[in-house]
């Protein structure tokens, strides 16, 4: 098996190409008075990668903490302790920080249903945006911001951090570049074990968490543990499903191997809710097939129970080409040809990674992308602007549309919006809760 690391990859012409956008950014050295004053909003999990990750940037400043929860500020403040003598203020309503003048970005780590919103306000608050995927809770809300980021123009970089993954990013070179002919077959696996949540009752907010503003976009209905940290991914309200949540990252190199910048013709998804008997709404097993105009497919499966891996894959894709096909599994890939699935060229991530970041995840590869773009303003150097984020998370709406109606749509790209199905048509779009309204932006 030939096995590529990074050293011999940018070597080449191309591969130098790819390689040069991770040559680190704390190795540069920067004017103090060129710092970037940014606001995290939302402090757990994706939220504390953030503050970490963009902590240890040099003159990137983390000004504000913001979260609804008041009780995750002392936890977070000594974290963010550990990487950077900096000592950020906190706030609990982000409509307060997109009012500092001198805040410069933000960064959003929210539940799925405030995304949109947030990132939206940013944009009209003259701030640039880190958006975590899925950007958006539905497509109709997806688009207005990228009408957003265009109207106000801002840079609005998607957390699909796998762009910015030089292994992965020598992946997709290889299949656009014919590697193992054409590809006409991709999947997108999401084997994610998950538990009961079991039953709670509704009960009061518990002191320190502003619940209202936790609710925003969402309808009003009584606070419940359930629907609370994490577990809100279960419910339609605020969540998108592990299709929605894991999804979009193997949904973008899905469609990135197959080098697709539109939007499939047709979607079915079927699945359901097996094992548990509790407040979970959302399916833990979901098996799609997405459709393109020259018959190219797109398959994404979900298994949220016991199961095994697919060529020993759980969170990862494979390639099908008429030469051979991939496997790439993580940051991790192995190319197979012929009917004896013969070894061909292959590359570890840690080998491909960029010295500063060795764990080769290209997550901080992707703070610094975003950062380093702010600095140059030039938007197409964003390894995953808002379009692709927007599009990459729209294809995991369609597959969810499709569970929820049971049956195969048939889609309108151009114009977003079901072919002849006004039933379907309804999921697009949310009503919002006022004052929480996604503004009509195009």
């Amino acid at each position: 098996m030939e096995t590529i690391n990074r050293r011999e990859f940018v070597k080449t012409t191309a591969g130098a190409a790819i390689a040069a956008p991770f040559i680190s950014a704390m190795a540069r050295a920067h004017s103090p008075n060129d710092t970037i004053n940014l606001a995290v909003i939302g402090v757990r999990s994706r939220g504390q990668a953030h503050y970490e990750g963009f902590g240890k940037i040099p003159s990137v400043r983390i000004a504000t903490l913001c979260d609804v929860d008041e009780r995750l500020f002392p936890e977070a403040l000594a974290k963010l302790g550990k990487v950077t003598q900096q000592k950020p203020g906190t706030e609990t309503d982000l409509r307060r920080v997109l009012d500092d003048k001198n805040i410069d970005a933000v960064t959003i780590a929210t539940p799925d249903h405030w995304h949109a919103l947030a990132a939206i306000w940013a944009c009209q608050a003259g701030k640039d945006v880190y958006v975590e995927k899925p950007v958006s809770h539905n497509i109709w809300e997806g688009r207005q911001i990228v009408n957003a980021a265009r109207k106000y123009n801002r840079l609005v970089e998607a957390g699909t951090q796998n762009r910015s993954n030089p292994s992965v990013q020598a992946a997709m070179k290889f299949l656009h570049d014919g590697g193992i002919g054409e590809v006409y077959l991709a999947k997108g696996l999401c084997f994610k074990p998950r538990d009961t949540i079991g039953h709670k009752a509704d009960s009061t907010a518990p002191a320190g968490v502003h619940y209202d503003l936790w609710l925003g976009p969402a309808p009003l209905r009584p606070f419940n543990e359930n629907r609370f940290h994490y577990n809100w991914h279960w419910f339609w309200d605020y969540g998108c499903t592990d299709l929605g949540n894991q999804g979009p990252h193997q949904m973008d190199i899905a469609r990135w191997g197959l080098n697709k910048s539109e939007y499939p013709e047709k979607i079915f998804c079927g699945g359901g809710k097996f094992a548990f008997d509790d407040d979970q709404e959302t399916p833990n097993m979901q098996n799609a097939t997405l459709k393109y105009r020259d018959g190219k497919i797109i398959q994404f499966e979900v298994r949220g129970l016991y199961t095994n891996g697919e060529d020993g894959i759980k969170i990862g894709n494979l390639f099908y080409g008429t030469k051979g096909w991939m496997h790439l599994d993580g940051s991790d890939w192995k190319t197979y040809f012929g009917r004896k699935n013969e070894p061909g060229p292959s590359m570890n991530g840690k080998d491909a990674a960029d010295p500063s970041n060795p764990t080769g995840t290209g997550d901080q590869n992707h703070f610094e992308n975003f950062i380093k773009v702010l600095r140059s303003r030039k938007q197409t150097e964003l390894n995953a602007d808002i379009e692709e984020g927007h599009l990459s998370t729209a294809l995991c709406h369609l597959c969810n549309i499709a569970y929820r109606e049971g049956r195969e749509l048939q889609f309108d790209g151009p114009n977003e919006k079901f072919v002849n199905d006004s039933k379907a048509d309804q999921y697009l779009r949310r009503k919002y809760r006022a004052p929480f309204e996604v503004p009509a932006l195009g």
